[in-house]
């Protein structure tokens, strides 16, 4: 069986690669094709003409960024997947197998982890079968993985329910213009505050769970451990860093004019994220156009297109589109570690068939 598996793995990666190239291209499509005429153009086009029409396209809207927007997103991002490689860092520290493992071992596995949930959805299972990949190949169990992706996705919901609550005590009309996209969102401000304070009730209680080393969940022979407070420190301090800084390249390309302010910012991006992720729409594509629109009535809707195009392009597109070869060359080593493998446990063989029995 597991010979089969060496050669079944690689296949099932190139199958995502595949499949990641043809969504980044309906991405790119989509973005481009917002604007009725070129949507019709596209439409009729072929191959290369479509490849012009989208650069001609996506460029108009980048040409609405100043230039140095462009570099305090770049730092944004930087921090976001620094945050997300924390996250596995986090988790490996939790089940006591970082040893072994190094900072960059964990940042490339995380990056492309990232990278593919992050457009391709489903996040459990594409961020899990690159993880299980990746951890594997370093000694740990398939449990283990497990535990690694439940804690890395939870550090995602525990930092979106840390500065919701944040966001909603102190902004608490940002639901407002958020009621005629949805009646879930027609609540008072006192209601939002009460909602906020839910929120940090949530954060406090798992902190709680924590101090009072609550024991561990044993199936079987596996033991599901409560992570202790030095785990938790960390996921306070990981969890609001990624989230701010995805955040913050929004923030960054969007112009002075009617720009709320970073927490309103950070809010949106909160709300729209969390229901794209929900829905599974990669990309939040509509979900984040909608609350972001709603959310800033001041700013022009081409600056707010321009903006989350930015961050489509920074957080979803551009680390897809590096994360490919990187996924080529770890399952071509993984192949050549099989083939090699092979090799030698042939020559054992023969070594010991030659050898004559010994009397």
């Amino acid at each position: 069986m597991k010979k089969y598996l060496d050669y079944l793995w690689p296949l099932i990666g190139l199958v995502a690669v595949v499949w990641s190239v043809d969504l980044l291209w309906d991405k790119l499509k989509a973005e481009a094709a917002t604007d009725a005429a070129v949507h019709a153009l596209l439409e009729q086009g072929g191959l290369w003409d479509n490849i012009r029409i989208i650069a001609s396209g996506i460029g108009a809207k980048i040409a609405l960024i100043p230039a140095d927007a462009f570099v305090h997103a770049g730092l944004a991002t930087l921090v976001a997947y620094g945050a997300l490689a924390w996250y596995d860092r986090i988790a490996l520290i939790h089940l006591g197998r970082e040893r072994g493992v190094s900072w960059l071992y964990v940042s490339v596995c995380s990056f492309v982890t990232y990278a593919l949930s992050h457009n391709i959805g489903a996040s459990v299972f594409s961020g899990g079968m690159v993880r299980y990949r990746a951890y594997t190949a370093k000694g740990l169990s398939a449990a283990e993985v497990a535990v690694l992706v439940a804690l890395c996705s939870f550090n995602f919901a525990f930092g979106t329910i840390l500065l919701l609550g944040l966001v909603l005590l102190v902004e608490p009309e940002i639901l407002r213009p958020l009621a005629r996209l949805s009646s879930w969102f027609a609540i008072s401000d006192g209601g939002a505050r009460l909602a906020g304070a839910g929120c940090l009730g949530f954060v406090a209680l798992y902190t709680i769970g924590s101090w009072l080393k609550f024991r561990p969940l044993k199936i079987g022979k596996f033991a599901l451990i409560y992570p202790r407070l030095p785990i938790v420190a960390r996921q306070y301090l990981a969890a609001p860093l990624e989230l701010a800084g995805a955040a913050g390249i929004i923030y960054f390309a969007l112009p002075d004019q009617g720009n709320p302010g970073f927490l309103i910012v950070l809010g949106a991006f909160l709300l729209s994220f969390s229901a794209g992720l929900l829905s599974q729409v990669p990309g939040g594509v509509g979900v984040m156009e909608a609350v972001f629109l709603a959310v800033m009535p001041g700013v022009p809707a081409p600056a707010v297109f321009a903006a989350l195009l930015i961050w489509r392009l920074f957080y979803l597109i551009l680390p897809l589109v590096i994360s490919l070869p990187i996924v080529l060359a770890f399952e071509r080593a993984q192949l050549r570690h099989a083939a090699r493998d092979k090799a030698l446990e042939q020559a054992g063989a023969k070594a010991k068939a030659a050898d004559p029995p010994i009397a």
